[in-house]
């Protein structure tokens, strides 16, 4: 019992981010995922025609 009632009494203790903390890290958590898909798929690209490239030359 005594592990239900810390466990309680630190999220009580905890400082929450604000509405407008949370949405500003929302859209920081998009922003790098689009980042990351472009950066991605652009890697893809490339060595998909090194590949395509590298076969057709045999």
């Amino acid at each position: 019992m005594k592990f239900f009632t810390d466990t309680i009494q630190i999220l009580k203790d905890t400082t929450w981010p604000t509405k407008k903390q949370s949405w500003r890290d929302f859209v920081s958590v998009i922003q790098y995922t689009i980042f990351f898909v472009a950066l991605v798929y652009l890697f893809d690209v490339i060595l998909s025609k090194g590949l395509i490239g590298l076969i057709n030359l045999f």
